[in-house]
């Protein structure tokens, strides 16, 4: 055995139970480096914007230049992706903003969707108390009250620098003059959820006519709807754009009314924080599950030297972290919900003591089994009903750092791909599906497989669990000195959120990939049930049959056929450099219309 091999075995926290069979697979692992060589981030000096869409990102840029700060580059790239990109980007869906001012003074606001008044707890069970299949994904009453037009609104008030009409400038310009379609983005248009509808099929696939690859779409009506937003922002949630959206919605047997528009409100809450490595993390609070399990993945990896164990996507690593993800996903599970409706045991899922009590339960060369999985006695409380339980994909985020050292870390989402697939007449814009993200039933997974606790059942003004992890980092910071910028972070993916942004974090800074190679690393992801490891399509056949060796149930994830690129997530990413200051973008390659720009 290779000395420098024994020599990580030994500095390893598990040495002492280490089995034979962890030698096979540390010598056999395959790195990813090969296939990484020569990929390089976008630099730029003052600013950086990084997007699923190239004319989001160019909007932010816009901006920037025109004196914006960090929000206002964040709410123009918001309503931008409402036009360029409509099976997330949105004005019917709603999301999170994390802020993080020059001064080291840090937001996070809550625009998440909420339950309509007329929403019950069994509203998608039919007479024998089953779920009713595809109820809370499809049509008029999957959707909950949007929130992404006041959310985006609130962020110019409170802490942009320019009007409200002078960052919805480009995508009032975009939704009126057009912008060219990729063929991609062309191919995604012809969604069938679309077809469903008869507005959504005129606006988005003209009656059938589908749009191809270097065509032009032009949305008039979106257009207006921006136009009105910009003059009165009110106007959408209590004036007559209000009442068309719930006319429409009264139309069509969904929930919303006028008065649940009229009472939504943005929530400013404390965001979570953690360390690792010598870093700050700041990350996303509840009604989000996505910062506080973040947190407690990173606090079990702590303890391991991941990079003496194997490369980045080796065997090795890969099997250390999954058993953090199995380990906190089930605390994500029994655990977590909105809380204005609930108590969570947030201090207690943030405890080093338990993070090291779960450590000390991964076994060095083989997976636990989740149906055999316990937790630490002594830690957390009861879990909010007597027996376990068990447990969205077109979300989109942006990422923003202005000349001034602003940043903006930004998640938002439909749920799925182009929501509830309806399009409210007259006003142009999709409505979310994302009451799909509450229990409908305690013990029945929802479409990402999740199944969650009663603490997130279905009540009226309730904001669903959600997975969004958007994320910043910072160096470590004293009482008296705030910590440097060091990364803006965050991807959709519904469930896979959490664990592609805690990759994402491993590879930056245990693995020392750069940005755009943290963006294109193959993704992998567990979440204690179903009890299987899901791997990208292009991840390692070799390192994969590696992980099946030692014990896991491997699923090719987004795999219909192999001509389908099987693909989760966008990070879109923005790191600093610490010797020079430059900032460094990127742009997930899986999407090829998406861009990091700056300047």
């Amino acid at each position: 055995m290779p000395r420098n091999l024994l020599a990580a075995l030994k500095s390893t926290c598990f040495v002492t139970r280490a089995s034979a069979v962890l030698v096979p697979a540390l010598l056999m692992s395959t790195s990813m480096e090969a296939q990484q060589a020569g990929v390089e981030p976008t630099r730029a000096s003052h600013a950086m914007v990084v997007t699923i869409h190239h004319d989001a990102s160019d909007a932010g840029v816009e901006v920037l230049k025109q004196g914006g700060n960090a929000v206002d580059a964040a709410v123009a790239v918001g309503f931008a992706l409402a036009v360029v990109y409509p099976a997330a980007g949105n004005l019917g869906g709603g999301g999170f903003m994390l802020i993080r001012d020059r001064h080291g003074k840090t937001h996070f606001l809550d625009y998440r969707e909420k339950a309509p008044a007329a929403a019950s707890r069994d509203m998608y069970l039919d007479e024998h108390g089953n779920v009713i299949p595809g109820m809370s994904l499809v049509g008029y009453k999957a959707s909950g009250v949007p929130g992404s037009v006041a959310g985006l609104t609130y962020a110019q008030k409170h802490y942009g620098k320019l009007t409200l009409a002078q960052d919805m400038a480009p995508a009032i310009r975009l939704a009126s003059e057009g912008f060219v379609l990729t063929a991609q983005e062309a191919r995604a248009l012809q969604s069938k959820n679309l077809t469903r509808f008869a507005v959504s099929t005129r606006i988005f696939q003209r009656d059938g006519n589908f749009y191809q690859a270097g065509e032009t779409l032009r949305q008039p009506e979106l257009a207006e709807t921006l136009k009105r937003i910009a003059k009165d922002p009110g106007d959408f949630y209590k004036g007559a754009m209000a009442q068309q959206i719930a006319s429409f919605e009264k139309a069509g047997g969904g929930l919303i009314t006028a008065d649940d528009l009229a009472k939504y409100e943005v929530k400013e809450r404390k965001p979570i924080r953690g360390k690792y490595r010598g870093y700050d993390i700041v990350t996303a609070p509840p009604p989000s599950s996505g910062g506080i399990v973040l947190v407690e993945i990173l606090n079990i990896l702590s303890g391991f030297d991941l990079p003496k164990l194997g490369a980045d996507r080796s065997a090795s690593q890969v099997h250390i972290i999954t058993e953090a993800f199995r380990r906190a996903y089930m605390d994500r599970g029994d655990y977590l919900g909105d809380p204005d409706f609930n108590q969570l045991p947030l201090k207690q899922m943030a405890n080093l003591k338990y993070a090291a009590a779960w450590r000390s339960s991964i076994e060095p060369a083989k997976p636990t089994p989740s149906a055999s999985l316990v937790r630490p006695a002594g830690f957390m409380p009861p879990p909010p009903q007597a027996a376990p339980v068990k447990e969205s994909t077109q979300t989109t985020h942006f990422s923003v750092v202005d000349a001034e050292g602003n940043a903006v870390s930004s998640t938002y989402t439909l749920n799925g791909g182009f929501g509830s697939g309806v399009t409210v007449e007259g006003l142009g814009f999709l409505m979310n599906n994302e009451m799909d993200d509450f229990t409908s039933k305690v013990g029945v997974p929802n479409v990402y497989g999740l199944i969650q606790s009663s603490a997130n059942s279905i009540a009226p003004g309730k904001r669903p669990l959600s997975a969004m992890t958007p994320t910043i980092i910072t160096t470590h910071g004293h009482w008296y000195r705030h910590g440097k910028l060091a990364y803006v972070m965050g991807t959709p993916g519904g469930s896979t959120i959490i664990t592609t942004v805690a990759n994402d974090v491993i590879s930056a800074i245990d693995n020392g990939l750069n940005i755009q190679q943290v963006a294109d690393a193959p993704r992998f992801h567990h979440q204690y049930l179903p009890d299987r490891l899901d791997l990208e399509k292009k991840f390692s056949i070799p390192v994969a049959d590696q992980l099946k060796t030692m014990g896991y149930t491997i699923n090719r994830l987004a795999v219909a056929d192999e001509k389908n690129p099987g693909v989760w997530g966008d990070s879109e990413l923005i790191a600093v450099d610490p010797k020079t200051g430059e900032l460094l973008g990127g742009h997930d390659s899986r999407r090829d219309y998406g861009k990091a720009a700056g300047y």
